[in-house]
């Protein structure tokens, strides 16, 4: 099981911590609306529950395991998990191994902007008829995975492939452009539950399909995520992450903490902040409440690298704003490890590094970075993984989508819309000169401009 460390997120510890009274005063409203969410749960934990995803894209299996890349086509929800499901569990050179170092498993790309220099270089490395593509899209009107599955539809084309033989569609279950086009020329393709958003869709076909392709264990995936919602539904307050994580950011919010600062101690769970952003950014970041009330709420969400960040934003953290609260991630025991020589033993500033591995040196520059945060008064929290595999990963996303679903709750804001989102869609369709958006070109409606060169 994960463990979670929330020491320094208390009073006792930190001079900036939270009071046990002010996390007590919370706990059995949380508990409260955990039980009705039981009762009336989410389409995300619907989706663990059940074997019809995972058996969804199994069936596809002889299929996929005739190619040697996959490249996945989406962007926000439809990539950030895909994208933090690969770098976690996958080694960094994976796409640079050969079939027999990989087992036969594919290489994975994944495109998730419409970047034309980024797109040209990821194709070029690619054969793409040894490419399985796959367009991640539930509305099928997103205009950056649709202008990518347009240019390799193009590409397929021109090789002479037939498209249906080289692309799965991930997308609404009945309706849609991809749900048309792929019946009408038989695509295959996989369905994202109707009620899961994309930002809540990493352990449905949209993360399962690039997870599979690679040879990851979807099943513990789904075991994971499956006990991470028991223990959050059964355990009591003080024994909840889900619970806890969200009390405590929601009260550090109110003490004017409106940046949430996760920072990973591997470069393996590095996009799990990543991911993290969209989910926590898009939910919780809301002009209306529950009520209609205009709020302006949201806690900023920033990723940070461990011990990278040391020397670009620490001085900040330290001796900042008091605006942060701070996550860290760390790992137990890596899958390699390397010890440092012990050379220059009569070099002091050398010496002491000697014979260590360099997994200490990172935990403890982590430890480090804690206790420093703490003597200044910032408070923060620590995630330890066991070890980094599927069932870790997949409590994890759980977690946090819980605790996502429980801030939203407390913030009294609606975490599964993102209405900021749609404007700038519409004016962007305007702008691409898309039928029945004129209203929202607003380009000319400027008074006045100040360019420079």
């Amino acid at each position: 099981m994960l463990k979670f460390d929330f020491t320094y997120m208390l009073q006792e510890n930190v001079a900036g911590g939270l009071k046990e009274e002010e996390i007590v005063a919370h706990s059995e409203n949380v508990v409260g609306f955990l039980k009705r969410l039981d009762v009336d749960r989410p389409g995300f934990v619907n989706a663990v529950m059940t074997r019809k995803w995972i058996d969804s894209v199994n069936e596809l299996s002889d299929f996929i395991f005739t190619f040697d890349n996959l490249f996945v086509l989406g962007i926000g929800g439809s990539a950030l998990g895909n994208i933090a499901l690969q770098y976690a569990l996958r080694p960094f050179n994976w796409n640079s191994m050969t079939a027999d170092e990989r087992n036969g498993y594919l290489r994975i790309f994944i495109v998730d902007n419409v970047d034309p220099d980024y797109l040209a270089s990821m194709l070029d490395c690619v054969d793409p008829r040894k490419t399985l593509f796959n367009v991640i899209s539930k509305s099928g009107t997103t205009a950056e995975p649709m202008a990518n599955y347009l240019i390799i539809r193009g590409l397929l084309e021109n090789y002479g492939l037939d498209v249906k033989n080289h692309v799965i569609f991930t997308t609404d279950p009945e309706k849609g452009v991809l749900r048309r086009i792929g019946r009408a020329e038989g695509i295959r393709m996989l369905e994202i539950p109707p009620d899961v958003g994309g930002r809540f869709s990493v352990l449905t076909p949209v993360g399962l399909l690039s997870a599979k392709a690679a040879g990851l264990d979807i099943e513990e995936l789904i075991i994971g995520a499956r006990e991470a919602y028991e223990r959050t539904i059964n355990s009591p307050f003080w024994e909840n992450p889900a619970a806890l994580i969200a009390t405590t950011h929601y009260l550090h919010y109110k003490k004017g903490r409106t940046i949430s600062v996760m920072m990973a101690y591997s470069n393996r769970l590095y996009y799990l902040a990543d991911w993290y952003r969209q989910l926590w950014a898009e939910s919780l970041g809301k002009m209306y409440d529950n009520e209609g009330n205009k709020v302006y709420v949201g806690q900023t969400p920033v990723k940070a690298l461990g011990a990278v960040d040391q020397h670009s934003q620490v001085q900040l953290y330290n001796e900042g704003p008091d605006d942060k609260v701070f996550t860290f991630l760390r790992t137990e025991r890596f899958d390699r490890e390397i010890t440092i020589p012990k050379l220059h033993n009569n070099e002091p500033e050398l010496a002491y590094l000697g014979g260590k591995k360099l997994s200490q040196l990172l935990n403890s520059e982590q430890v480090g970075t804690q206790l420093a945060l703490a003597k200044h008064g910032r408070p923060s929290m620590t995630i330890s993984f066991p070890q980094i595999d599927e069932y870790h990963i997949g409590q994890f996303f759980m977690y946090y989508e819980l605790a996502t679903v429980v801030a939203g709750y407390l913030f009294n804001v609606n975490p599964y819309d993102q209405p900021g989102v749609e404007l700038g869609k519409k004016i962007t369709y305007a702008l691409m000169g898309r039928e029945g958006f004129e209203e929202y070109n607003f380009a000319n409606e400027i008074i006045r401009k100040v360019e420079i060169g």
